[in-house]
């Protein structure tokens, strides 16, 4: 198969396999795109928990970028786990100064099992630096209430708080509803011009291991083939949807789910 576009993912490390940089790479690489990588962080985790985080420098992270950009260059960047104030200023400054294009942010602050990614000083200075350079922000309900402030209960809150977000300066916002206690799961893309509510049933599983890191990805790789934004969060959120019905069933925990799905997706024509 001939790869389509490159896309530059720059995440902390799952040494289990279903979320961070490991799903990220499998996802950019199932839908047909080239993946390269910045690891910001390594993590000590399983499907029950994480352990222990190690940064990266960021002096080595901004390296990482670099030697990427001025060799191979990218058509889009997936941004996830930015454990500390230091890597937050280094991205920032490294993207803006390549003039990057394409950039989605996975505001990445809880982790499933529970634990906190990120400290409340690395939260403003992503909403300051970062969220003015990004296409599209795709938080779920527990960290858009940590960034806005605003307690999400209804459809009517996902939409003020994913507006409060486009007010600091992203261009869109896909607010992912699957944490409210419903049948149907909304997620909500707003931007400044429009409103587009995509509905599904939700699945009854334990295995939604790496969902966000998965939808993110797949989000960039369909911007960097040059897919619209709500065509990439339609082919997004389907094949999130077609990898946790084709889940493996590993680990105790919050298992992983199936990032081949994309083969399904391809044989349907999405």
């Amino acid at each position: 198969m001939k790869l389509k576009s490159k896309v530059l993912v720059i995440a902390g490390s799952d040494s289990s396999g279903g979320a961070g940089i490991q799903a990220d790479i499998k996802t950019v690489t199932a839908l047909g795109s080239y993946a390269m990588t910045a690891v910001t962080a390594v993590t000590c985790q399983n499907t029950k928990g994480v352990k222990a985080i190690n940064a990266i420098p960021a002096k080595n992270l901004k390296k990482q970028i670099t030697m990427v950009l001025d060799d191979i260059g990218t058509d889009a960047v997936k941004i996830g786990m930015l454990h500390s104030t230091s890597i937050i200023k280094s991205v920032h400054e490294t993207l803006k100064k390549y003039k990057i294009k394409n950039i989605v942010l996975d505001p990445v602050m809880i982790a499933k099992g529970g634990a906190r990614l990120i400290n409340n000083n690395s939260i403003i200075y992503i909403k300051k630096l970062l969220f003015p350079l990004c296409d599209i922000v795709t938080p779920n309900i527990p960290e858009a209430e940590i960034l806005t402030g605003v307690s999400i209960l209804t459809k009517k809150d996902m939409i003020k708080a994913a507006k409060k977000i486009i007010n600091m300066g992203a261009k869109n916002v896909l607010l992912k509803g699957g944490h409210l206690n419903k049948k149907i799961i909304l997620d909500i893309l707003v931007s400044n011009n429009k409103i587009k509510i995509f509905e599904k049933r939700k699945i009854k599983t334990r295995h939604t291991h790496g969902t966000g890191c998965t939808l993110s990805s797949a989000l960039a790789t369909c911007l960097s083939q040059n897919k619209n934004i709500i065509r990439s969060c339609k082919i997004s959120l389907k094949y999130v949807d077609q990898a946790i019905l084709n889940a493996p069933g590993y680990g105790q925990g919050f298992g992983p789910i199936n990032h081949l799905a994309s083969l399904n997706l391809r044989s349907r024509n999405a």
